[in-house]
């Protein structure tokens, strides 16, 4: 592909608007929330408590329910991510990571559907959104996937 001034000007709008996404609110909360749990020693101390077990859990899933483990590692694994969710910058930090993706998903779509209702752009949490027939199968049953 030759870079043509209308190529090179595209390219100009897209780093525009990376540079807008940057200044935002939305991005500027973002920066901040994953500031503060970086420097906040008792989410670190939760997040690696949480790396820790996570490890065993995926030992144990090598080997199911028939590992000797089992039951203890799920019960932990389940406890560590509950105190890890529950603290307050965790939780602040996951509404930040959310809402910077959800803006990114919808700048996608909108430059998406701009060129062509028909282009397919991939989202983050298009698992969880609902595509109108309830299946929560992401589209593979034929429905009408957003």
């Amino acid at each position: 592909m030759l870079a043509t001034q209308e190529i090179v000007d595209i390219i100009d709008d897209s780093e525009r608007i990376g540079q807008m996404i940057i200044h935002s609110d939305v991005m500027q909360a973002y920066l901040v929330a994953k500031s503060e749990l970086a420097n906040d020693q008792e989410a670190q101390r939760l997040i690696k408590q949480f790396n820790h077990t996570k490890e065993q859990y995926e030992e144990v899933q090598r080997f199911g329910r028939y590992h000797p483990d089992y039951s203890k590692i799920m019960k932990e694994i389940r406890q560590t991510k509950r105190e890890m969710d529950m603290n307050e910058k965790v939780a602040t930090f996951k509404v930040a990571e959310r809402n910077i993706q959800t803006l990114l998903d919808e700048i996608s779509t909108s430059i998406a559907h701009s060129v062509s209702e028909q282009v397919k752009v991939p989202k983050e949490g298009a698992l969880f959104t609902d595509s109108g027939c309830g299946c929560g199968s992401g589209g593979s049953c034929g429905c009408q996937a957003s």
